[in-house]
């Protein structure tokens, strides 16, 4: 099935940053998402009950993290990790994501500022997303307060972090109650560089260019998280590459039509649900990679938004 590009999403494109990789550095591209998030400054965030500064462990100390609640009731428990291609992305540039996903879930979210490269390459960020993951986990009654009501969800390079600790949280006995994958990334194998990998993902082809996330951003993001290409095989950077996939977290799966990452994640959706996992998942017809932090000013954009984060309500819901 396909849809025309939202003519609101259009519009939007031409104002979208990521643009370059032959000039674009590690800093500037952690700007230019900053200065994003910035001008939106003067539109009220989405209220919430509380947001409080915290800190959670990660896997070589303790990282910067921000707790959002929608109410003092007990509650589930979301960990949240940003997007931003592993380099980029932050707290502050998923604030107003971080707040919608607790307000339409009814959770505490918990989201992670984890290690980021070129600083710190793959495994660090995998690494950091489950020992926080673990970490919130041992002291949940200081979150949502519910052990069964705990799930993870992540946008783009964070729904890739979201993806790989809920295969991580099976491994080690942790029972989730649910994850949301949003245009996740889940197969770098060949860094999105190799001819015939790309052929495998025709998305990679046909959205190469021209709608935000382009395949050779994709490509620069990889060249900096993985210090070898050969760490594309492995299932903590490539959960679509995992030998079984049996028994994680019900799933919530989010692609964008125009995005070149749109067939990895319907392909990880199908490999979950030949796994036996109950999977949910939308297709974002005439969206592009990016639509989460666009609801406020695209309806198409919200409603997509909306119902996703419905479905993950359902699964917290349901706990474990």
């Amino acid at each position: 099935m396909n849809a025309p590009l939202d003519p609101v999403i259009a519009q939007i494109i031409p104002l979208l940053p990521l643009r370059d990789p032959k000039t674009m550095t590690p800093q500037s591209c952690r700007e230019a998402l900053r200065a994003l998030a910035a001008s939106r400054a003067s539109v009220p965030p989405p209220p919430v009950a509380s947001v409080e500064d915290i800190k959670v462990e990660g896997a070589a100390g303790p990282l910067a993290a921000r707790a959002y609640r929608a109410t003092s009731a007990a509650s589930p428990t979301v960990v949240f990790f940003h997007g931003g291609g592993w380099v980029a992305g932050d707290l502050e540039t998923h604030d107003r994501q971080a707040r919608w996903l607790a307000i339409e879930t009814g959770a505490v979210v918990v989201s992670v500022d984890y290690r980021r490269p070129p600083e710190v390459r793959f495994p660090g960020a995998f690494e950091d997303a489950f020992a926080a993951l673990q970490d919130v986990a041992n002291r949940i009654d200081q979150f949502g307060g519910d052990p069964k009501r705990l799930g993870v969800a992540g946008d783009s390079a964070g729904g890739n972090l979201a993806a790989t600790t809920a295969i991580a949280a099976r491994d080690h006995g942790l029972s989730l109650a649910g994850q949301l994958l949003v245009y996740p990334v889940t197969d770098v194998v060949g860094s999105y560089a190799d001819a015939k990998e790309n052929a495998r993902f025709p998305s990679r082809a046909e959205n190469a260019e021209g709608y935000f996330l382009s395949r050779p951003v994709m490509e620069w993001f990889c060249g900096h998280y993985l210090a070898d290409h050969s760490h594309g095989a492995d299932w903590r950077v490539s959960p679509l590459r995992a030998n079984d996939l049996a028994g994680v977290a019900p799933a919530v799966i989010c692609t964008a039509w125009f995005d070149p990452l749109r067939d990895e994640g319907a392909a990880y959706a199908k490999a979950l649900q030949a796994a036996g996992v109950p999977t949910r998942y939308h297709e974002g017809l005439g969206l592009i990679h990016g639509f989460f932090g666009l609801g406020e000013a695209c309806e198409a954009a919200r409603l997509e938004a909306q119902r996703a984060r419905a479905d993950f309500k359902a699964l917290l819901a349901r706990g474990t």
